[in-house]
């Protein structure tokens, strides 16, 4: 009669978490765990059961069918990243807007969702195929929320690597992520935190690639930005190329505020911010 003691089972599963992060697999696929699951004594008919009940436990999350995260509820394994892990869900992917500006430490303010550029028309979630909509209120990884921000591929520019603890994840540069700013502020806290956030940069913004980027976007953009950065001080004769570019009509400054205040026909920009819609 044997009368060694087995691992539980659930233990075996925690055994086979721990052996995926130390071989830097934070995020893995059914597959990897099948290969390594052997030197942890878990057998392959039992595999999928132990990956639900480390999913029940909180012990890893589920990104789509087949993909999973190492959450952080086990001590002593390093889990994966919320960077990491929109890398995962959309592909191309880049952290943007409201994330993007608190990375850059343009903003003291903490995003509550992952902001995230891609070109796709869904992302890519557990069984469904969710349509990334304006009113999309984010699709939920564990206790993190991802916005989904649909950009066109011409319009995916001025991103760069950086590294996030072992993991190299692609991000919006400072300039490109002030100009997201201008036009989609609601993704970014709101107009002000925009402005705020020009402020913060002002002696390290790059002016050549910040104009190169306006331009490649679209007119509008172009005009909001040689607005700001004529409020900031920029010689105007830098700006006159800018402020050269066609557009049709005028367009309001804050694209989220009331079409009010006073028109600035340089710009072609209505100045709808608080303190001048009674001007």
């Amino acid at each position: 009669m044997n009368t060694g003691h087995k691992p539980k089972k659930s233990q075996v599963g925690v055994e086979l978490v721990r052996l995926l992060a130390s071989e830097g697999n934070r995020i893995f696929s059914t597959e990897r765990a099948r290969e390594l699951s052997p030197r942890v004594g878990l057998s392959d008919s039992y595999l999928l059961e132990a990956l639900y009940h480390l999913r029940q436990n909180g012990w890893i999350v589920s990104l789509r069918r087949g993909l999973y995260a190492i959450s952080s509820t086990i001590p002593g394994v390093a889990s994966a990243h919320e960077f990491e892990i929109a890398m995962a869900l959309v592909d191309p992917a880049a952290i943007g807007y409201w994330s993007a500006l608190h990375y850059h430490g343009l903003t003291e303010q903490v995003p509550r969702k992952v902001f995230v550029l891609t070109t796709t028309e869904t992302c890519v979630p557990r069984v469904r195929r969710t349509k990334i909509t304006r009113a999309d209120r984010g699709y939920p990884v564990g206790e993190t929320l991802y916005q989904f921000v649909q950009i066109k591929p011409a319009c995916f520019f001025g991103t760069v690597k950086v590294w996030i603890g072992e993991a190299r994840v692609t991000i919006t540069d400072p300039e490109r992520t002030l100009l997201d700013g201008l036009s989609r502020p609601e993704y970014c806290g709101d107009f002000s935190e925009v402005l705020h956030a020009f402020e913060v940069r002002e002696n390290r913004l790059d002016l050549k690639r910040i104009t190169a980027y306006a331009e490649k976007l679209s007119a509008v953009t172009s005009k909001r930005l040689g607005w700001v950065l004529e409020e900031q001080g920029v010689d105007p004769t830098r700006l006159d190329h800018l402020a050269r570019l066609p557009i049709n009509g005028c367009r309001k400054l804050d694209p989220t505020g009331p079409r009010k205040g006073p028109y600035n026909r340089r710009w072609m920009i209505q100045e709808n911010l608080p303190g001048k819609v009674g001007a």
